[in-house]
């Protein structure tokens, strides 16, 4: 487990390399779902915002799209350019503040902001930063609770945290997600690979309607 800042970053566990078989059917879930979204935006170019070790972003640039990424952590930017080199993958990184990077400047498609949110101690003030940095879409994703933790205790891991993984401080239902993102974004889409909420949105324009039917689902 890492930490910056008093931040857990990163992936407490190698969920995207794991050989457990139940594990992989749910991360394979997450994938399919995140591509399905992926498709809907018809992206060129995007910006991965909290990349951790990078694994969304080779995503994203295997299917072509142009892709850049940052972290906060120095030591997991380091380790995502080592393994975009040994891939052969052209993603660029580098080391950046969700609540500080550069929002006027932004060219991108699509921005990715995928199991972040719920380690971080701000997190309206973050949706609200992508929210002025986007120029298209926007994909955010967090645990769906209380599911995430029952799953955990199932597992019998982190029991004396009554299943809530370190570094977790949110914790959100669907409902309550969906919300938070709509007072920044419109939201298009919603989809819930189980144990995850993944929400596409974008831009709201002025004049154009807020109303969504995901928002009643």
């Amino acid at each position: 487990m890492r930490r910056h800042g008093g931040v857990v970053v990163g992936n407490v566990y190698d969920k995207y390399g794991t050989r457990n078989p139940l594990a992989r059917r749910l991360v394979d879930g997450f994938l399919a779902a995140f591509d399905g979204l992926v498709d809907v935006t018809g992206a060129g170019s995007a910006l991965e915002v909290g990349c951790g070790e990078g694994e969304l972003a080779f995503r994203l640039a295997r299917r072509g799209i142009r892709t850049r990424a940052f972290d906060i952590s120095p030591e997991l930017v380091a380790q995502a350019e080592r393994s975009a080199c040994a891939a052969g993958l052209p993603v660029e990184f580098h080391v950046d503040d969700i609540y500080a990077f550069d929002v006027q400047r932004r060219t991108e498609d699509l921005l990715v902001c995928c199991e972040v949110l719920e380690h971080l101690p701000r997190p309206e003030e973050a949706i609200e930063r992508l929210a002025r940095a986007a120029r298209g879409f926007v994909i955010l994703s967090v645990p769906s609770e209380p599911l995430w933790r029952f799953l955990n205790l199932a597992r019998f891991r982190y029991l004396n945290r009554l299943g809530n993984t370190p570094g977790h401080l949110q914790h959100w239902t669907r409902k309550r997600f969906v919300a938070l993102v709509a007072r920044h974004l419109e939201v298009i889409r919603v989809v819930s690979p189980l144990p995850w909420t993944l929400v596409l949105a974008r831009v709201r324009e002025p004049g154009r309607s807020t109303e969504n039917a995901e928002l009643a689902r």
